[in-house]
């Protein structure tokens, strides 16, 4: 039986902090579930808050939080063996891991332990894909059995990569890829809708304020591309396509708001996807009290 505690939900619904209020009373250490804020100096559009991990004077451990440079293409099969090596480290050492992060595909496959062998490029399948558009690519992403599904693509580069993955896996002859699945208690982060609404909103407009803009220019100043940046979506596509003139500031912030409610949509889709795969979450209300979260997390473990 695995200790590992799994804490996942939609943007905004205050996950990590709850996941550090939490590693302060089971001494735990936290691995990211976020497939952005494992690059560096993309801190305030990932949404990091580094100083979240501090309680009083204790600091809570991290992982895969600031382990790439910007620009790099971090993959699925990247994070999986990451994971896995942190895990190890983690139970090894008698502490309690906990997995805390939105990112559904991530969290998935790695408590489903799935076989994932590196996939090559497929030269032949790219070009015969490079013509269509992101709901046609979509549409054939469709078409396989598979965890790479439209909730992680959401340009035409990643839609071809994932049936790239897709089509590979489908190739493997039967048994070469054997699953080794971790069980996890897995809390779920619920905050109704239209709260929802109102946070994102708040925290888009605070997050302009504190020098969003400014980090994206600092990235391109750096000599990372613009087109490597917009493929991180969401904060990075909008405002670097605002930076470079392709939208004005209004149009920057009325898209990116919509993208990011979307986002959320889709993120709480995938969660009800999990539970109807196997998958049993206990949901917790994001607006409690963080003390009334932690001690209801408490007694569920320790039924």
């Amino acid at each position: 039986m695995s200790n590992l505690i799994t804490i996942l939900g939609p943007t905004a619904s205050g996950k990590t902090a709850l996941a550090v209020s939490l590693a302060v009373k089971l001494d735990a250490e936290i691995i990211s579930a976020d497939s952005r804020q494992i690059y560096r100096r993309m801190d305030i559009g990932t949404g990091k808050d580094l100083s979240e991990y501090t309680i009083g004077d204790t600091t809570i451990p991290y992982h895969l939080i600031d382990i790439c440079e910007p620009g790099y293409k971090y993959n699925l099969y990247e994070y999986q063996r990451d994971f896995k090596i942190i895990y190890k480290n983690i139970c090894d050492r008698k502490k309690t891991p906990i997995l805390c992060g939105g990112t559904g595909l991530y969290i998935e496959t790695v408590l489903k332990g799935y076989s994932m062998p590196q996939v090559p490029e497929n030269k032949d399948l790219r070009e015969s894909l490079k013509q269509k558009s992101l709901p046609e690519l979509e549409a054939i992403l469709k078409t396989y059995k598979t965890l790479h599904n439209t909730t992680d693509v959401d340009s035409c580069k990643r839609a071809i990569r994932a049936i790239e993955i897709a089509e590979y896996y489908r190739l493997q002859p039967p048994g070469t890829l054997e699953d080794k699945p971790i069980e996890s208690f897995i809390i779920g982060v619920d905050i109704e809708r239209e709260k929802r609404r109102e946070k994102i909103s708040a925290r888009l407009r605070s997050r302009l304020d504190e020098g969003m803009v400014e980090e994206v220019k600092k990235l391109l100043d750096e000599g990372i591309p613009a087109e490597d940046l917009i493929y991180y979506g969401l904060e990075y596509k909008y405002l670097t396509e605002y930076i470079i003139g392709e939208l004005s500031y209004e149009e920057m912030i009325s898209k990116l708001e919509i993208a990011i409610h979307q986002f959320a949509k889709r993120q709480m889709t995938w969660f009800r996807g999990m539970e109807r795969r196997g998958f049993t979450i206990h949901w917790l209300d994001a607006l409690l009290p963080m003390d009334e979260k932690v001690d209801t997390i408490l007694h569920w473990i320790k039924k």
